[in-house]
C-alpha cells in the first residue's frame, strides 16, 4: 500500500485486546465461568464480555481504524477521538466486570456499577462508530468491503444499546415486564448481533480486501459477494427485528431468528467460494503463513453456522460449545493470523516508511520469523477442536487442560508480536540504517501539537 499512513492508537488497541484475551482465557483456566458456573451466571458474564469486548471488539475497533481510511481511500474523519474511545471503553469495560462480580455476591459492590458501565461502554463505541460512520459518509458510494463495515457498525450500535438496557435491568433502575422478558429471553439476540453482526460482517468485509491485496489477487466485484453483503445484512435485519417482539411478548421471533440462521449459513457458503476465487486467482504463489493461519478459521466458521442451524444444537447447553467454536476458532483465531501480518505492517511503516527510498531497508516479511509461528498456530487450532469436543462432551477437567494449552500458545504467539515490534528477527546489517524510527511497543511515537 505506497502511501498508506498510521492510525496513531491502533497498536494502542490491539495491545489492550490482546492482555483481555490472556484475562479471557486466564479465567476459563481458572474455572471462572462456563463450564464451572452457569451459561447465565453473573461469572459467565464477566468472561463473556472480556472476551467479547475487551477481546474482539478492542481488536475490531483498532483494525477498522487503520484499514477504513484503506478501504476507501480517504482520510479518518476525527481520529483524534480515538484515544479517549479507548479510554471510555477500559473503564466501561472495568465498571461492567465489577457490576456482575457484585451480581454473583463475590463482593459487595453496587449494582449501580453496571449502568455507569453501560453508559460509558455507549460513549466509547458511539465515538468509535462516529468516527468511522464519518469516514465512510465521506466516500459515498462506497464500495463492497466498505459496505460490510457499514451493516457491522449498525448491528454495533443496536447490540450495545440493547445491552446498555440488560445493565438498567440488572441492576433495578429499568424495573417492569419489558425489561424482564428482554433480559430472559433477548440474551441470544443481544450475543447474535454482536458476535454475528458486528464482528463476523465487518470482518468478512475487511477479509476480502486483506486477502487480495496479500495475495496480490485481483480486486474484482464479485456477484456474489454482493449477494453475500445482501444475505448477511438481511440476517442481521431479522435478528434485530426479533428484539421488540420479545420485549413485547409478541409471536414470531423463533422464526425470524431460524430463518436468520438459514440465511447467515447461505452468506458463510458464499463467502467460502469467494475465499476459493481469491486465492486461486492470486499472483502470490505461496501465501505467507497469516493467510495460511486463517484456513482453520473459515472452517471454523462453516462448521459453526452449520451446526447452529440444528435445531437440537442450539437447545440446551451444546448450544455453548459452537459459540466457542465460533470465539475462538473463528473469530480469535482470525484475529491473530491477521494480526501476525499486520503487526509487522504497520511496524514496518512505522520504522522504515520515513526512510524508504533513502536507505537499504528490510522487507515487511523480514520483521517475522514464521518457522516458530506456524507451529503455535496449529497447536492453537488443535486446542481450540480439544476444548470444543470437551464441551460438547461435558469433560470440564479436560476443557479446563486443553484451555491451559491454549493460554500457552497465545502467550508464545503474543511473544512473537512482542519480537516483531522490538525488531528482533530483523537482519543486523538492516534493522537500525541512518534515519530509521524505533517504534514504542504500544503507544504512539509523540503527541500531535494542535
Amino acid at each position: 500500500m505506497p502511501g498508506a499512513t498510521l492510525s496513531r492508537w491502533t497498536m494502542s488497541y490491539f495491545a489492550a485486546a490482546c492482555l483481555m484475551l490472556l484475562a479471557g482465557q486466564g479465567l476459563m483456566v481458572a474455572g471462572y465461568g462456563y463450564p464451572a458456573a452457569d451459561m447465565g451466571a453473573p461469572e459467565t458474564l464477566v468472561l463473556v464480555h472480556v472476551v467479547a469486548i475487551g477481546w474482539l471488539s478492542l481488536l475490531m475497533a483498532g483494525a477498522l481504524l487503520q484499514f477504513v481510511p484503506v478501504l476507501i481511500a480517504r482520510p479518518l474523519v476525527g481520529g483524534h477521538l480515538a484515544a479517549p474511545a479507548l479510554m471510555l471503553l477500559l473503564a466501561g469495560l472495568g465498571f461492567l466486570v465489577a457490576g456482575f462480580v457484585a451480581l454473583s455476591g463475590a463482593i459487595d459492590l453496587p449494582l449501580l456499577l453496571l449502568p455507569v458501565g453501560g453508559a460509558m461502554l455507549l460513549a466509547g463505541f458511539g465515538l468509535i462508530a462516529g468516527i468511522l460512520a464519518a469516514t465512510l459518509f465521506a466516500a459515498r458510494p462506497l464500495q463492497l468491503p466498505a459496505r460490510f463495515v457499514a451493516v457491522g457498525l449498525a448491528c454495533l450500535v443496536v447490540a450495545v444499546l440493547v445491552g446498555a438496557t440488560f445493565t438498567l435491568a440488572l441492576s433495578g433502575l429499568g424495573d417492569g415486564a419489558l425489561f424482564a422478558r428482554l433480559v430472559a429471553e433477548g440474551l441470544g439476540l443481544h450475543a447474535t448481533l454482536g458476535l454475528g453482526g458486528w464482528l463476523s460482517i465487518t470482518a468478512v468485509g475487511v477479509s476480502y480486501r486483506l486477502l487480495t491485496m496479500f495475495l496480490l489477487a485481483p480486486e474484482v466485484e464479485r456477484r456474489t459477494s454482493r449477494v453475500v453483503w445482501w444475505t448477511a445484512g438481511l440476517a442481521t435485519g431479522l435478528v434485530a427485528a426479533c428484539i421488540p417482539l420479545v420485549a413485547l411478548s409478541l409471536p414470531g421471533a423463533s422464526i425470524l431468528f431460524a430463518a436468520a440462521l438459514v440465511l447467515a449459513l447461505a452468506a458463510v457458503a458464499l463467502y467460502g467460494g469467494d475465499i476459493r476465487q481469491i486465492y486461486q486467482a492470486r499472483k502470490r504463489k505461496r501465501a505467507e503463513l497469516n493467510i495460511r493461519a486463517t484456513f482453520p478459521a473459515f472452517a471454523a466458521l462453516a462448521v459453526a453456522v452449520a451446526l447452529v442451524n440444528v435445531p437440537a444444537v442450539r437447545t440446551g447447553e451444546t448450544v455453548a460449545a459452537v459459540v466457542y467454536l465460533f470465539v475462538f476458532g473463528w473469530l480469535t483465531g482470525l484475529g491473530l493470523a491477521q494480526l501476525y501480518k499486520i503487526v509487522a505492517f504497520l511496524t514496518w511503516l512505522e520504522a522504515y516508511g520515513p526512510i524508504l527510498g533513502r536507505a537499504p531497508v528490510p522487507r515487511v516479511q523480514d520483521l517475522v520469523e514464521e518457522g516458530h509461528a506456524r507451529i503455535l498456530f496449529w497447536i492453537y487450532y488443535g486446542a481450540v477442536v480439544a476444548a470444543t469436543v470437551a464441551l460438547f462432551s461435558g469433560m470440564t477437567d479436560i476443557f479446563r487442560g486443553v484451555a491451559c494449552l491454549q493460554l500457552v500458545v497465545t502467550v508464545a504467539l503474543m511473544r512473537e508480536f512482542i519480537r516483531t515490534r522490538r525488531l528482533s528477527v530483523v537482519p543486523a546489517a538492516l534493522r537500525a540504517p541512518d534515519g530509521m524510527v524505533r517504534p514504542h511497543l504500544f503507544l504512539p511515537l509523540s503527541v500531535p501539537r494542535r
